[in-house]
């Protein structure tokens, strides 16, 4: 099984002053401890159930390239983009130059998007939920058409490109893995179907609802003739050593491979998600995690 660590606050002691250092610091202990992936979110202000909008916020393609110069072995992804943030032209391109500059490292999450407050806040138009999952589908074929290396003009409903170039093309083979977050059960599972080369799910669901959808998917990509065990499942979770033992977390990642993910990544928090608490959180995930679950 992979470990992956994202990032997901930075309200640390001495604010945006150390935010580089620390940054440098929870870098290090990921690329030397075994861990698979390292993640930012794709948010311009803080969500709701990690902290207050006001609460400092980076970019997340800036901050991936600078976690891209410090580190040399893991990957690198948002978990996940939200679709309406980015000219998507412009998006694979952010995400093709990320994958060269780290050697071929980078994933491309990418999702419906959902927090309304950010979006207008900053003044991005906030269509539908069903305008968002077609700008999604669009993105996703601009993307394979982009990276396949064909230079050729993207006629959709919402999306017109002339010239849908992409150079250099990224180190990747075939391209950055493709992940695909939400865990709607129609439109998400078979866009992940037809479009991914991984799901992200949320560990806190119940097993039923986790297991409807991995099935969702497997339906679907028998009816276009894809073989289900090519897309790697993921999740995101939260570990609080507070309140969890190394051999409970242990344990929550024997039985998420018992139903097919072999990759967890995991937020940190200690009572609270302050970022002061990241470095020791992945510590001991190195140490006392990651060498239990590396042969499931």
């Amino acid at each position: 099984m992979r470990i992956g660590l994202q990032i997901p606050s930075f309200s640390w002691d001495g604010g945006a002053a150390v935010t580089a250092s620390k940054l440098a610091d929870i870098a290090g202990v990921v690329d030397q401890g075994g861990f698979y992936s390292l993640w930012a979110m794709d948010h311009f202000f803080q969500i709701p159930g990690v902290g207050e909008p006001q609460e400092d916020m980076y970019e997340g393609y800036s901050t991936l390239t600078y976690l891209a110069a410090l580190t040399k072995t893991v990957k690198l992804g948002t978990l996940v983009t939200g679709v309406i943030y980015r000219y998507p032209g412009l998006l694979v391109k952010t995400v093709t130059t990320l994958d060269v500059l780290s050697g071929g490292r980078a994933y491309f999450g990418i999702g419906a998007a959902w927090f309304e407050r950010e979006a207008l806040g900053l003044g991005v138009p906030y269509p539908s939920t069903a305008e968002r999952f077609e700008r999604l589908e669009e993105t996703l074929q601009i993307a394979h058409q982009m990276w396949a290396g064909e230079s050729k003009p993207f006629q959709g409903k919402h999306y017109q490109l002339d010239e849908a170039m992409a150079r250099p093309l990224p180190l990747s083979q075939p391209h950055p893995p493709i992940l695909i977050g939400g865990m709607g059960e129609n439109k998400t599972m078979r866009l992940i179907a037809q479009y991914g080369d991984a799901c992200n799910f949320f560990a806190n669901a119940d097993k039923a609802t986790i297991q409807a959808r991995l099935d969702t998917i497997k339906r679907n990509c028998d009816e276009i003739g894809r073989d289900y065990n090519a897309i790697e499942k993921t999740v995101i979770d939260t570990v609080d050593f507070t309140r969890q033992t190394p051999a409970e977390i242990v344990a929550k990642c024997h039985e998420l491979a018992g139903m097919g993910f072999a990759h967890v990544i995991f937020n940190v928090a200690e009572g609270t998600f302050a970022g002061a608490d990241v470095r020791k959180g992945a510590e001991t995930l190195s140490s006392a995690v990651i060498p239990e679950v590396a042969a499931l």
